[in-house]
């Protein structure tokens, strides 16, 4: 059976039979076929407009980490596209599968560098060299196939973004679409026997291992913590790993506790992780050696083999965390492997940790009101700002998927659109994005967004007049002299009302406590303005980036 359908509704169609309910979209002429699809398939697909592109593609990343599923997004080619290039990126850096769905100039055009409406030269080679793959859907009979083969390249291995572009005048013209059957996933790799033995072996004579989650983990937390339970290992992580398992149970420590333990650590296991804490943040962020350190052994669980080139472990387990976690486990059972616990070595980690996180001020302070206001499985999405580098070490996490950062790009401004879409992906958890007032400024339109859509999510502005860490950096490294890094005073609870935004205004954690607390209650789009002196702020990166400790047997 065949139907006529335009290339907008050959789209529609197809990612309708891969589940998607929602797409971010900002409508241009190149687009409007997919766009007026769309609106004909409103009953099932909820479409949220923002008011910038970056923004689109941003919600849709805080749509996919928040969930765990892909996030979809459309915007008109050339500076449309680029413009959604920052979260494209971060989506590449924190493993999210996004889905880009784009025009092109008119198929007579294609290569012709005749200055058509948002021409850029060859839009898919510049996307394909940053994401996992880009490609072009010629007519609408094509379309099924490559919105099948999208899905199955961005969810398949390393999750991460994919695009398809498609011409201005076959997406508005007719086609013949065959009915499609459904696409069974390819199975999972296995893990490696040989590398499980190797593991294994270095374990027997383990004394002391550590475990290093990172995002590729999220999964995977129960497995996670049946192989920490048998090693009675501590589990740490930086950014992506946080709430693979919760940071109340027993085993679980923080990146600062973790440090405490580094010294006696003599493997490293990392299970969907680069292990930057360690090999870059514990050494030194120009150091770019490809080991760690002798005598420290390191195994490693990567879905990706190019990650075992770019930290060499003694023993690469290449398959997705889960199955090779498992895997490890069940090895190390039938050689009935297993360690004595030492709570007090982490008790003890956990109490020298606590004594320098506690004097991260007033930074610490407004972390543990928001803490205590959202609920366990509520969300944070953390913005580059002194709040958000403190959470990285004073944020618990008792959930995966409830603690968003933009990984290795560290952008700034991304956190709150990010937030939008993690709201809009999960409307019944609570949502808090936490920015700086630079940050905030990137993305400050949203508020009109939140408003239309309702979206409820609490945005607490930390407003120092400055972006606090270059201003810090500058008067630290360069003899006071600051340039471009003080910012002017902006009411931003007027900007929020301008909106039809709730805007509040507060001075103290003791303040924001009542407000917060209400604000989730009402789950209604809300900012709150914090009042900060730059220079009573306490730096955060001494627990951060910290010096290199050998090994001590």
């Amino acid at each position: 059976m065949t139907k006529a359908m335009t290339g907008g509704e050959a789209i529609v169609n197809a990612i309708s039979a891969h589940g998607v309910d929602t797409v971010f979209a900002l409508p241009g002429v190149q687009t409007y076929p997919l766009v007026d699809a769309l609106k004909k398939a409103e009953a099932s697909i909820r479409v949220i407009g923002p008011r910038h592109e970056q923004a689109a593609a941003y919600m849709a990343m805080g749509y996919a980490r928040a969930t765990g599923r892909p996030g979809v997004f459309s915007v008109v080619p050339g500076p449309g596209v680029l413009n959604t290039g920052a979260a494209l990126c971060t989506a590449v850096a924190v493993n999210a599968p996004l889905l880009l769905l784009t025009g092109q100039v008119p198929s007579n055009f294609l290569g012709q560098g005749r200055g058509h409406l948002h021409e850029i030269p060859d839009q898919r080679a510049t996307l394909a060299s940053f994401i996992k793959w880009a490609e072009r859907i010629s007519d609408a009979t094509a379309a099924r196939p490559l919105v099948d083969e999208a899905f199955q390249r961005m969810t398949t291995g390393r999750p991460g973004p994919v695009a398809l572009e498609m011409c201005w005048d076959t997406m508005a013209r007719p086609a013949p679409v065959p009915d499609a059957g459904s696409t069974a996933p390819k199975p999972a790799r296995p893990a490696n026997p040989v590398a499980i033995a190797e593991a294994v072996a270095l374990l027997k004579t383990a004394r002391c291992p550590m475990i290093m989650v990172g995002s590729g983990a999220q999964h995977a937390g129960a497995e996670v913590l049946a192989l920490a339970e048998m090693l009675n290992a501590p589990v740490t992580a930086f950014r992506g790993g946080r709430g693979v398992v919760s940071a109340d149970h027993p085993l679980s420590v923080s990146s600062a506790a973790a440090y405490e333990l580094w010294r006696d650590t003599d493997v490293l296991i990392g299970i969907g992780s680069r292990c930057e804490m360690q090999a870059m943040r514990w050494r030194g962020m120009m150091d770019a050696s490809d080991r760690l350190a002798a005598p420290r052994k390191l195994i490693r669980i990567d879905i990706e083999p190019e990650e075992m080139l770019r930290l060499k472990p003694d023993a690469g387990i290449v398959c997705d965390s889960a199955i090779g976690t498992a895997a490890l486990s069940d090895a190390l059972a039938a050689e009935g492997v297993a360690m004595p616990g030492n709570p007090g070595r982490i008790a003890l980690a956990r109490e020298r940790s606590a004594e320098l996180v506690g004097k991260i001020q007033p930074q610490v302070s407004y972390l543990e009101v928001i803490r205590k206001a959202l609920p366990r499985d509520g969300i944070l999405v953390k913005d580059m700002c002194q709040a958000g580098y403190a959470s990285y070490f004073a944020w618990p996490v008792y959930a995966p998927r409830t603690y968003i950062t933009s990984g290795y790009q560290g952008n700034l401004g991304f956190a709150y659109p990010t937030a939008l879409g993690a709201k809009v992906g999960c409307p019944e958890k609570a949502v808090v994005a936490i920015l700086g007032d630079g940050g905030f400024m990137f993305a400050s339109s949203e508020l009109s967004t939140a408003a239309q859509h309702g979206i409820g999510v609490v945005v607490i502005v930390f407003n120092n007049q400055a972006y606090g860490n270059v201003r810090r950096d500058q008067i630290t490294n360069f003899s006071g002299r600051t340039l471009a890094s003080d910012l002017p005073g902006v009411d931003y609870v007027k900007i929020a009302q301008a909106c039809g935004v709730k805007g509040f205004r507060v001075t103290s954690p003791e303040d924001l406590a009542p407000l917060l607390e209400k604000a989730i209650a009402e789950d209604v789009p809300t900012l709150i303005e914090v009042q900060l002196d730059p220079d009573a702020e306490t730096n955060p990166w001494p627990l951060i980036l910290r010096p290199d400790i050998p090994y001590s047997a």
